[in-house]
């Protein structure tokens, strides 16, 4: 303002000529002539700046469309849901023919103070992205852990589709154990298909191999036919579809009431579970939903269509029990194996191969051959 003053006074006090001042400030004659114009019109009030935004702007968004961006910004983000640009765009494309841009979108939750910077984020070319081309081609698995209202910790145990990202299973468990990792894996096949390999880290209920042993769930994916990997250890990226899987989870049970039990929990991960596999725009699949990704190719196969090629097999020197019984364990479970009061104490050799038993004499003879069945803890004579 103190320049535009300078020049109208020197003009008109000082009388000196309009084309003079433009050339020895270094501006355009027309300007000190509008200065002059509202100078006379307003005073010194008139020489304030101005704004120079349009009267008018004919591309701009409405006001309806700001006030539905905003609110659907607030439902998803209360929802511990995505609620970016892209997200909220996939949301209103499903519910009106002709939508704002993503990029006008960011416009708005820019201006309305709802986008926190974040200078320290990697940039995406960083990152080198691996992705199973087929459904069912790779499935990742992980546990995490999660705090219940009265204080304790109970295991959820999440299982991802790699090429599409659909959850396949999400199931909570007080400690999740050997048992419960191989039948929530027969849980999730039995609706989507055996997938032909699994990939997770290295804990104690999917792998053996620190113990020098091989656990359940590697016996079943060994008979199956089913290619089994790990990730390196202290190395989460390896599962990181999985991890930050559990990652938006956690988001979303973070902005709901705490459940009382596992029961409540398994609810709130049911739910969460169809909104993100039917609802949920997933970025990485240009905003399909997880669902139709994995419905829009053919599902890869086991490389040996679920038929069994290999065997677990053990061999054990043990005791019949006071009772006539033998106790072994398959699919980490315990069971009891009827022989005879008329054996007990004896030393006997028993051979294992799969839920095929043979119990033998020191000097070879058969004394009960069977073949285990899973659903009773204790295997009669006869």
């Amino acid at each position: 303002m103190e320049m535009a003053r300078y020049l109208v006074e020197a003009h008109l006090r000082e009388g000196r000529p309009v084309g003079e001042l433009a050339a020895g400030h270094g501006v355009h004659r027309s300007w000190i002539y509008k200065l002059i114009a509202r100078y006379r019109a307003g005073g010194t009030a008139g020489l304030e700046a101005r704004s120079r935004r349009p009267r008018y702007s004919p591309t701009q968004i409405s006001p309806a469309w700001a006030q539905k961006i905003v609110q659907l910004r607030e439902q998803l983000t209360s929802e511990g849901f995505d609620a970016g640009g892209q997200t909220i765009h996939a949301h209103l494309e499903r519910q009106h023919a002709d939508v704002p841009s993503v990029s006008t979108i960011w416009r708005v939750l820019k201006r309305q103070g709802l986008i926190t910077p974040q200078p320290h984020k990697r940039p995406r070319g960083s990152y080198v992205r691996f992705c199973a081309e087929l459904p069912n081609e790779c499935w990742q698995t992980d546990i995490t852990e999660w705090r219940l209202a009265c204080g304790s910790e109970v295991d959820v145990m999440g299982v991802l589709d790699d090429h599409s990202r659909l959850c396949v299973a999400a199931k909570v468990f007080a400690r999740a154990k050997a048992a419960d990792v191989v039948a929530t894996f027969y849980e999730a096949a039995a609706v989507w298909g055996f997938p032909a390999s699994v990939l997770s880290d290295n804990g104690a209920v999917y792998t053996a191999a620190p113990r020098n042993g091989r656990c359940a769930f590697e016996s079943e994916l060994l008979s199956l036919g089913i290619t089994y990997k790990h990730s390196r250890p202290y190395h989460p990226q390896t599962c990181g579809k999985v991890e930050r899987f559990h990652q938006t989870l956690k988001k979303h049970l973070h902005s709901q009431p705490s459940a009382e039990g596992p029961a409540a929990l398994q609810g709130q991960l049911d739910r969460f579970v169809a909104y993100y596999n039917e609802v949920r725009p997933h970025r990485a699949l240009a905003r399909k939903t997880p669902a139709e990704a994995f419905a829009a190719r053919i599902r890869a196969e086991p490389s040996h269509n679920g038929n069994p090629v290999h065997r677990h097999y053990r061999v054990r020197h043990d005791k019949i029990d006071a009772t006539g019984t033998v106790t072994l364990r398959y699919r980490s479970r315990l069971y009891h194996v009827g022989v005879g009061r008329a054996h007990k104490g004896q030393r006997v050799l028993v051979l294992v191969a799969d839920r095929d038993v043979r119990v033998l004499t020191a000097e070879g003879e058969v004394l009960r051959q069977l073949t285990l069945d899973p659903s009773r803890d204790y295997q009669p004579l006869g």
